[in-house]
């Protein structure tokens, strides 16, 4: 009788892992910045949760579960653990452009893959990836898990085994330094923004688009046009960074390309 309820659970279990399956690699994509790292771990993870399925008890829901394992995982995962410097990107760019062989590199994934249709959105998706990246473990994961993955409040607590104080407080500064971080930075929020990035790719890979209308589509582009709040504009970036999977959409492998380069400028 064990053995039967047992093998039912596994195939149950089975089916859900399934669907979240994407949502955990794009989750553990935008932790790690690699592509592989995030592949292994999400196997990493089912292999666990199937080990110790016997004594999931059901007080979580099987998602919370389940990114619950992950997280911990990703934790002891060096690329997730180390934090970047708010001038990556910069740095990142300069070593690229001085290497012929990573912009044909480039070239060659724009030449052979969907990145020809990229979207400023995709873009921002990345960059957005990459500020994170300079917050605190704590403060990443809980940002990303309540405005990217739409876990509530105390969803998060189980999966960072932290107090309701805790959790809200690392949402607090995340938001705080990613606001200010995008503020001084993105030159589409502030046209004295230092990172030039969403045009230069932009202008690399579709140096016939028409950029500015391409902007305009953008709400968050519009309404800091007209003065929105830091606040604000942070919502609307998360809000369109939840919209992309990270490792489907149609800029993917380029994307993936330049976090490789930028975890190397950063080891």
């Amino acid at each position: 009788m064990t053995e039967k309820y047992e093998s039912i659970r596994v195939e149950e279990f089975q089916k859900q892992f399934l669907l979240i399956h994407a949502k955990l690699k794009s989750y553990l994509f935008r932790i790690t910045a690699n592509k592989r790292d995030a592949e292994d771990l999400a196997q990493d993870t089912y292999v666990k949760a199937i080990k110790n399925l016997p004594g999931f008890s059901g007080k979580a829901t099987l998602k919370t579960w389940v990114f619950t394992i992950a997280t911990n995982l990703a934790k002891d995962n060096f690329r997730a653990r180390r934090r970047w410097r708010e001038d990556t990107q910069d740095r990142c760019r300069e070593n690229t452009q001085a290497s012929p062989v990573k912009v044909a590199k480039m070239r060659d994934i724009v030449n052979h893959s969907p990145a020809e249709k990229y979207e400023f959105k995709e873009h921002i998706d990345y960059c957005f990836t990459c500020i994170a990246k300079t917050l605190e473990t704590e403060q990443q994961l809980a940002l990303i898990l309540k405005e990217v993955c739409d876990f509530k409040i105390s969803e998060i607590m189980e999966i960072l085994d932290l107090s309701e104080g805790k959790v809200k407080h690392a949402l607090a500064e995340a938001r705080n330094t990613m606001s200010d971080i995008f503020d001084r930075r993105c030159e589409l929020v502030n046209k004295n923004g230092a990172c030039y990035q969403c045009s230069e790719i932009n202008g690399f890979v579709n140096p016939k688009q028409a950029a500015r209308e391409k902007l305009m589509q953008i709400k968050m582009y519009s309404e800091a046009q007209n003065g929105a709040s830091k606040d604000r504009l942070l919502d609307l970036r998360a809000e369109l960074v939840k919209s992309i999977d990270p490792l489907a959409a149609p800029g993917a492998e380029l994307h993936a390309y330049l976090l490789e380069r930028m975890v190397e400028t950063v080891e």
